[in-house]
């Protein structure tokens, strides 16, 4: 499983033959006899070899004229994890289209983002993914509607316009080119909704790539809830989405084979946002695999992996959000830095109303932070400087954290604010970032484990040691921390 991996006929071949879902998301068949293109487990009879093309995306599939496969629904496959291990400009490219900024900023707007020319931009996506930016868009789109179509009784101009489509006329004509029937149609194939359906609130099914231990993935959230904004009810997580057309409201519950998902959103527009930021901070996306198979090579390590396989990184909805608490949280207890977050969540969060109670604002906005007076903060005057000098920063936009960061460059900006060191700035890239490879080896929690497990405890030998993990060590993190009995490493009961 590498990049480029649709260029290699033979590895794709075996993959579909052998219906392979590891594969899904890494390249899609096409199939000349028929015009229709699958996720490589499809359960259809395999096709010939010579039959098969491979492409590394729906867009390009699409693009070539292939419809989608109603059996196997290439279009929901888990997204590539490409995406989330890289940090060249077609990851980040690709993490902002997921984010939905070229439906809300167009192409020069995804351009501006990343620092490059629209061509630049454009150039590198169609190289590596058969597709530009507007084509990737539209897969996108498309997938949205398929989602309102089949799990809302939404009118269809409603969901055209919720999906993105600037007309109805396109809505219809990219429905019907890449699924093969008619929005209606669509909507007659779907399952019948359940009784006790709840309007305005979306159920939906977020895959992943086995296997997924949510023990430490739920746990983590669940024990570092804010109150107000996030948590655990009824075997579910909870909480509330800051989005670029309004707020909404998610419950996540771990299923053997998918990720449960509720939302409820101010605006319908937001919905493939909201997806998108939900799968990132349960990092469904990853390849559990590719990662387990490099980290159990180390014989000590071993172990912790063949005992409970598929850790996930937990990750957050919110990089800005994030960075504030974790300024909050230095050299205190999980409790303190609840504590801490609440009162600012009460004294400046905007209010919410949640249909199920239990969740009542959005995390204050950066904006909101910059405002407020620092001696009304209840902190030692040093993390007051931090935590200021941080929001005025993310406020003012000299500094941005988002899905498009270069890792390295927001490393080197956070480390030259005052009061951030090594851990504070590796926790953000590792949960807020995305860094596959962050590490914190002066991690108290960590260098315990590694005590225990006869790994070198200091920083340096750890570091050294830790190289042959690259590039996944924040999974490896998972790992050691899960040797606690500390609440995070639980699913909470």
């Amino acid at each position: 499983m590498q990049k480029g991996m649709h260029t290699q006929t033979e590895h794709c071949v075996r993959a579909v033959q052998a219906k392979d879902a590891r594969f899904d998301g890494w390249f899609y068949t096409a199939v000349l006899t028929t015009g229709i293109y699958c996720r490589p487990s499809c359960p259809v009879v395999a096709p010939k070899p010579e039959n098969m093309v491979f492409h590394p995306s729906a867009a390009a599939c699409q693009q070539a004229g292939f419809r989608a496969c109603k059996r196997c629904r290439p279009d929901a496959s888990p997204g590539s994890p490409e995406w989330n291990r890289r940090a060249d400009l077609v990851a980040r490219a690709m993490r902002l289209i997921a984010d939905g900024v070229v439906d809300r900023e167009g192409v020069p707007g995804l351009a501006a983002r990343l620092g490059y020319s629209t061509r630049q931009v454009e150039r590198q996506l169609l190289a590596e993914l058969g597709a530009g930016p507007l084509a990737l868009a539209r897969a996108q789109r498309a997938q949205t509607a398929r989602l309102l179509i089949e799990t809302t009784p939404l009118p269809m101009a409603e969901i055209a316009f919720a999906a993105g489509f600037s007309s109805i006329r396109t809505f219809n004509d990219t429905v019907r080119e890449v699924f093969a029937l008619a929005p209606s149609g669509l909507r007659t194939r779907a399952p019948r909704s359940t009784p006790g359906h709840t309007p305005g609130v979306l159920g939906l099914r977020l895959p992943f790539r086995a296997p997924l231990n949510p023990d430490n993935l739920f746990g983590h959230l669940a024990a570092t809830a804010v109150p107000g904004v996030e948590e655990w009810r009824d075997g579910a997580y909870r909480r509330t989405l800051r989005l670029p057309y309004g707020h909404g409201i998610v419950a996540l519950t771990p299923k053997p084979d998918h990720i449960g998902c509720r939302l409820t959103l101010s605006d319908l527009r937001d919905l493939p946002v909201a997806i998108s930021r939900c799968r990132r901070m349960l990092d469904l996306d990853a390849d559990p695999v590719a990662v387990d198979e490099q980290l159990g090579a180390d014989d000590l390590l071993a172990p912790l992996i063949a005992k409970a396989p598929g850790r996930r990184v937990p990750r957050t909805v919110d990089e800005a959000e994030f960075a504030v608490r974790a300024v909050l949280g230095q050299q205190v207890s999980t409790a303190a830095a609840r504590t801490h977050a609440a009162r600012l969540v009460t004294a400046h969060g905007e209010p919410v109303e949640d249909p199920e109670g239990g969740l009542t604002h959005l995390f204050p906005a950066p904006e909101a932070l910059a405002a407020v007076d620092p001696q009304s903060l209840a902190m030692p005057r040093t993390r007051r400087t931090t935590l200021t000098t941080l929001v005025r920063q993310l406020a003012d936009g000299s500094l941005h954290l988002g899905v498009e960061s270069d890792w390295e460059e927001a490393r080197a900006r956070l480390l030259a604010l005052p009061g951030f060191g090594p851990w504070t700035v590796d926790v953000i890239a590792m949960r807020a970032l995305g860094d596959p490879d962050a590490f914190l080896p002066t991690d108290l929690g960590i260098r315990r484990a590694a005590g225990e497990l006869g790994l070198p405890s200091t920083p340096a030998a750890l570091t050294a040691r830790a190289a042959a993990w690259r590039p996944w060590r924040a999974y490896a993190v998972q790992y050691l921390w899960a040797t606690d009995s500390h609440p995070i490493n639980f699913l909470p009961v």
